[in-house]
């Protein structure tokens, strides 16, 4: 039981870490993603870019609030 213990505790940390926000913000990004490449909407290219981009808005979205708590 100990092991597993840790083995939770390990993952958490490994895919949490510091901070949960970016975790949801790259969750939800595949999420959108897969659901994009299921309904056929867009090509691989386009779902690539699409993916990236969304990435960068949640990576800056995460990172304004984070900087708004400090600053206020």
């Amino acid at each position: 039981m100990k092991f597993l213990k840790a083995f939770g505790q390990f993952w958490y940390d490994f895919i949490i870490g510091d901070d949960w926000k970016i975790a949801v913000a790259v969750v939800t990004t595949l999420a959108i993603l897969v659901i994009a490449m299921l309904s056929g909407a867009f090509s691989d290219t386009a779902l690539t870019l699409v993916g990236g981009a969304l990435l960068i808005v949640a990576f800056s979205l995460s990172l304004a609030i984070d900087v708004r708590k400090k600053s206020g």
